[in-house]
């Protein structure tokens, strides 16, 4: 791993640039393709399969702080955001976050695996056919209620090391809410998702063995500081341009990335 360590440097640059850029412009998290470039690059470096998608995954959520915080600061600017679905909506997503990601440091690898590429399928169905002008109900959810919801939201975008807001912009989406207040807002999700599954992560994954070098738990150091850093200088690009960019052609030729990515991860996990 250590005279692999340029290529690996290397990989991580690119990958934090173009999730930065895709995390700002569609809201979803920068976790849908952080998340399979590391998986295979530490792969091509030799990684325990044991650990590689816990370390993915967990690597992924803490670099989302960082774009979460950019991404929000943009989209407050535009006057975007709606900060009172932020305030009663994150305490939730929070615990639901910290559970999902206990969860995932309690069970294979491959279990990891299919929940990321289920779950982007998913993303990429609604990416590809899914309409801003469909409703579900009227407004979002509130009491318990609202707490399930984002329960679910948070604990799923922990075990696939996303940042929430693929699921939570069409949640406000489908009650009602406009697509740019929906991006907005669901940006502001990954701090609550990202700040206590690393924690968990760290701490589930303290004594495991086969941890690629600079590892706390199960999230690579290295891989941090890069994909932090050049995550949180594209994100605010992509941020700007979602609100300038007519995006329809675009969502749907990334749709097709996002299926092909999912489809790999599935037949590896499914095949092991």
């Amino acid at each position: 791993m250590h005279a692999d360590l340029p290529l690996f440097l290397l990989a991580l640059a690119g990958a934090g640039l173009f999730a930065g850029l895709i995390g700002g412009l569609f809201g979803v998290g920068g976790g849908i393709v952080i998340v399979p470039a590391l998986y295979h690059v530490m792969g091509v470096l030799g990684v325990d399969d044991a650990v590689r998608s816990h370390v993915a995954v967990a690597t992924s959520l803490s670099t989302i702080v960082a774009t979460s915080w950019r991404s929000l600061s943009t989209h407050a600017k535009a006057g975007a955001v709606d900060f009172a679905v932020l305030k009663s909506w994150t305490p939730w997503i929070a615990l639901g976050a910290a559970i999902g990601a206990i969860v995932a440091g309690a069970v294979e690898g491959r279990v990891l695996l299919i929940v990321f590429g289920a779950g982007l399928l998913l993303i990429a169905a609604n990416m590809a056919f899914g309409r801003e002008s469909w409703r579900i109900a009227s407004d979002l959810p509130t009491g318990a209620s609202r707490a399930g919801v984002a329960g679910v939201i948070g604990a799923l975008s922990a075990m696939m090391g996303i940042g929430g807001g693929a699921f939570g912009v069409t949640v406000m989406t489908l009650c009602g809410r406009p697509i740019h207040q929906a991006v907005a807002t669901a940006s502001g999700f990954g701090a609550a998702i990202a700040i206590p599954a690393a924690l968990a992560n760290m701490a589930t994954g303290w004594n495991a063995d086969g941890l690629p070098p600079y590892s706390l738990g199960y999230v690579n150091l290295p891989g941090f500081v890069i994909l932090a850093l050049l995550t949180s200088i594209t994100a605010p690009i992509g941020a700007r341009l979602a609100h300038r960019l007519d995006r329809v052609r675009l969502k749907q030729f990334f749709a097709i990335f996002l299926a092909v990515t999912a489809g790999n991860i599935l037949w590896e996990a499914l095949s092991r």
